[in-house]
């Protein structure tokens, strides 16, 4: 059969030519295990210096795993990197980029479990199933003349430790009052009627 090539970083051949520089003794090869590799000679010298910020980086990576384990762990491993987030900074005071935890859970192998159906993903399916109204206003919202245009929407607010909240309204399109609201902490059908029951 065919070998598979296996594809290198530049890090990757830089750690390799350094690994066997240091095992053979051979420093006088570093320019031609560079081209080997191909990969500039000036690159490895500067990733050389680099080792111990590297390392400290590591170090760090560490100390941060440890609390977003302990949250990932305590949650039954059913949350992502946005929901350690909010518990950090909720129930811990610490805050870290959503992005850095997203980096030290795939370093770390930390993979949540389940993967939550977006409620607002669902509730767009429910409501593509039944659109079969004509598009009458063609998005000229205000025609004047109240009572004739509502506007509903819903939106979400956190609350105590992460939890969401659902925000439903109807708007008058043409005076911009607020007619009805109705706040829920799911966001099932439900919410909808009771706005409009409202």
């Amino acid at each position: 059969g065919v070998e598979e090539e296996t594809i290198l970083t530049a890090a990757e051949k830089f750690s390799l030519i350094e690994k066997t520089i240091r095992i053979h003794q051979l420093n006088k090869v570093v320019s031609y295990l560079c081209e080997l590799a191909g990969v500039s000679r000036s690159g490895y010298y500067d990733w050389l210096k680099a080792a111990p910020l590297r390392a400290q980086r590591d170090d760090q990576d560490e100390l941060d795993i440890e609390l977003i384990r302990e949250i990932f762990i305590s949650k039954r491993e059913k949350v992502g990197a946005l929901q350690i987030k909010m518990v950090m900074e909720n129930e811990y005071s610490a805050v870290m980029n959503h992005k850095k935890i997203r980096r030290l859970m795939a370093k770390y192998n930390l993979v949540a479990k389940i993967r939550k159906a977006n409620p607002y993903r669902k509730m767009a399916k429910a409501t593509q199933e039944h659109r079969t109204c004509p598009n009458l206003l063609d998005r000229e919202f205000n025609q004047e003349v109240p009572g004739k245009v509502l506007l509903t929407d819903i939106t979400y607010l956190y609350y105590g430790k992460g939890q969401k909240a659902y925000l439903s309204c109807v708007k008058d399109g043409a005076t911009k009052e607020i007619l009805a609201y109705y706040l829920s902490t799911s966001l099932e059908m439900d919410i909808v009627y009771k706005t409009l029951k409202k």
